[in-house]
């Protein structure tokens, strides 16, 4: 957080963009929750410097609505003119059965500028994009 500036497209003032990088993680913890519901967010993390990423963690938490969430995780070199997709996850929740998800990936990311996260709040119906934590590693 000290090296970079996060720009994203809404939150709800209860829950703040901060909230994905205060420390806390695992179910029950603080989250960023988009504002609008039924559309497409995009957070995105801008370096001061290009940086090394090998590696990138982040939590997803939902315990009240039946959904299917997409994350897309994009990266740019070339200071956010353009981005190469690294990776796609979808996660189906249920208030009766999965309501969290920890993704952990390794990646060779050289020279990173942006990173761009895609929520899709629900690819099924209506949802309102939300994600608890991320942590990249050098």
């Amino acid at each position: 957080a000290g090296c970079a500036a996060i720009a994203y497209t809404s939150e709800d003032p209860a829950h703040p963009v901060e909230h994905i990088l205060d420390g806390c993680c695992g179910p029950g913890a603080p989250r960023w929750i988009s504002a609008r519901p039924n559309t497409t967010e995009h957070i995105v993390i801008e370096f001061d410097c290009p940086q090394t990423i090998s590696g990138l963690v982040y939590e997803v938490e939902e315990t009240t609505r039946q959904r299917t969430q997409e994350v897309r995780v994009e990266a740019s070199e070339d200071g956010g003119q353009s981005y190469r997709q690294i990776l796609v996850q979808e996660y189906n929740f249920s208030p009766g059965g999965a309501t969290y998800q920890r993704e952990e990936q390794r990646f060779n990311l050289r020279q990173v500028t942006h990173l761009r996260l895609t929520l899709v709040p629900n690819k099924s119906g209506s949802g309102t994009a939300s994600l608890t934590a991320l942590r990249l590693f050098a």
